[in-house]
């Protein structure tokens, strides 16, 4: 087993464009305007923005001093703060796995969805096709079921893609994939939004989407919808940005940087909710409606979108901007969540990274391939994503924020280090953001997840199903997790990984 330098961002802008890619995914584009317009429409802008400064930032900052200073994948960082806390980078570890396996699915359709564009093969009906025809959607929610190959092919292509650039290594797989794709999705979700807004009756959504209902502010739900989006949208609590900054070199900004990639995701979701909601005025302007509920996630996406598709001028093209765009976003996103599990399993073991990623990598694409290009797919996907965002990311990060500001007393060595390298300086703002309103806000987030639960079974599955595929997939998350902290770590007879730390010549 031989010491192996950890490899480095080849630029700065490399670095913000991956973290940005990271950031930017599919809730940008799905689930930012439907929050926004359930809760206050212009108004949300309001909480929004305070949720950013006041928790999505300090925690982005915190996340990339750790893992800048550290030099080192979750694990390892948190065991250089000290050695129990090692289970929070391994619980992190374990999210990502999870996350992975079901966040391709959603590519995989969205690729197929570009080629659907241009036939409008939904016909008459978006949803039947999705679930009847193309997802071919069992009736009972647990039960597998058989094989769907117009899922499982594209599933695989994307599989392959994301293997390729994690292989290609930090700065010729993934800097080199973020500099191409961030500015296509740039393009593409220009144009897109160019296109709606010149549709008939784009002001019907836009007005539904900005005009504010400042009575709203004084509902507590809609600060915690405010501070939950800001927080899943950022890439913060489960591992990514404390990996990609182990990349950094010991020079580098660090404030600056979060600062950045921080208000360019922001930046972008509103660009989202202005592409979709004008979309979604033309809707109700050609149909003699208004608009009604707006249900984010997968039916947005791929029900509500087609059927606009197949009504506007140029619904052919605009269709596959948007389906590309919801590729590139994503992918950007999976390529980062993959890196972390890969990036741990090399500290851990000392394996050089394509022996890493074609294992550990090729060991979430199998369980990925196994179980979600099934009859019973999307029920799996459903159950997972809500349990592993609710009671995986939120409680780890709070696991995360109280240990190292309460337990371990670490923000003002943090901060040292932040301060040391960055243009802005942190004031006591931060570490009091990170030390009170951070695991106030997290933890009221948890409590309002949970009494949601307890009233009333989630989309009204069944209980078992339920128990084994989200509060048992949740559960086993944590579980594992703490059974590999408690593994020894191989190479050294002090317990520190097996990779060297080394030095670099300034910053790049």
């Amino acid at each position: 087993m031989s010491d192996q330098p950890r490899e480095q961002w080849g630029t700065r802008a490399g670095f913000i464009l991956a973290a940005i890619g990271s950031a930017v995914g599919l809730g940008n584009i799905w689930r930012f305007p439907a929050e926004a317009y359930r809760n206050g429409g212009g108004a949300f802008l309001l909480p929004y923005l305070i949720a950013l400064l006041t928790a999505g930032l300090p925690l982005l900052i915190m996340e990339y001093t750790i893992g800048r200073r550290s030099r080192k994948s979750p694990p390892a960082a948190f065991r250089r703060l000290a050695r129990p806390a090692q289970f929070i980078g391994w619980w992190q570890v374990t999210i990502c796995f999870v996350i992975a396996t079901y966040y391709a699915l959603i590519l995989a359709w969205a690729v197929r969805y570009v080629g659907f564009s241009v036939t409008q093969e939904w016909g008459g009906s978006a949803e039947d096709f999705l679930f009847a025809e193309f997802l071919q959607l069992g009736e009972t929610p647990g039960e597998l079921g058989g094989y769907v190959s117009g899922v499982f092919w594209p599933l695989l292509l994307v599989w392959a893609a994301v293997l390729v650039v994690l292989a290609l290594g930090v700065r010729r797989g993934i800097e080199a994939a973020t500099k191409v794709f961030i500015p296509l999705l740039v393009v593409f979700f220009g144009v897109l939004v160019v296109r709606a807004v010149t549709l008939d009756g784009a002001s019907i959504g836009l007005d539904a989407f900005f005009t504010p209902d400042w009575g709203a502010l004084t509902d507590g739900s809609v600060w915690v919808a405010a501070y939950g989006q800001i927080f899943f949208s950022l890439s913060v609590g489960f591992g990514i940005m404390v990996t990609y900054a182990s990349y950094l070199g010991r020079r580098s900004d660090l404030t600056g940087s979060a600062l950045v990639a921080g208000f360019a995701n922001s930046s972008f979701e509103i660009l989202a909710g202005i592409g979709v909601f004008a979309t979604l005025g033309f809707l109700a302007a050609s149909s003699g409606g208004a608009i009604g509920d707006v249900e984010g996630g997968v039916g947005l996406a791929f029900v509500a979108f087609p059927t606009i598709i197949s009504q506007m001028p140029l619904g052919a093209l605009f269709g596959v901007l948007f389906f590309l765009s919801l590729v590139i976003a994503g992918l950007t996103s999976l390529i980062s969540i993959v890196q972390v599990i890969v990036s741990a399993v090399q500290d851990r073991s000392g394996m050089r990274r394509v022996p890493a990623v074609l294992s550990v990598g090729g060991a979430v694409a199998l369980v990925s391939l196994l179980l979600y290009p099934t009859n019973g797919g999307l029920y799996l996907l459903d159950a997972a994503d809500r349990f592993i965002n609710q009671y995986g990311i939120a409680l780890a990060a709070v696991v995360a924020v109280v240990t190292v500001a309460w337990v371990l007393r670490k923000l003002p060595e943090l901060q040292r280090d932040a301060d040391a390298t960055s243009a802005v300086s942190l004031g006591r703002w931060w570490k009091l953001c990170l030390g009170v309103v951070t695991p106030i806000v997290l933890g009221w987030m948890l409590v309002d997840a949970l009494s949601q639960e307890l009233a009333e079974n989630y989309a009204g599955y069944p209980t078992g199903f339920l128990l084994w595929a989200g509060w048992g997939v949740a559960a086993a998350a944590l579980v594992v997790a703490v059974l590999i902290a408690l593994l020894p770590w191989p190479g050294r007879t002090d317990g520190e990984p097996a990779e060297q730390v080394t030095r670099e010549k300034g910053s790049r």
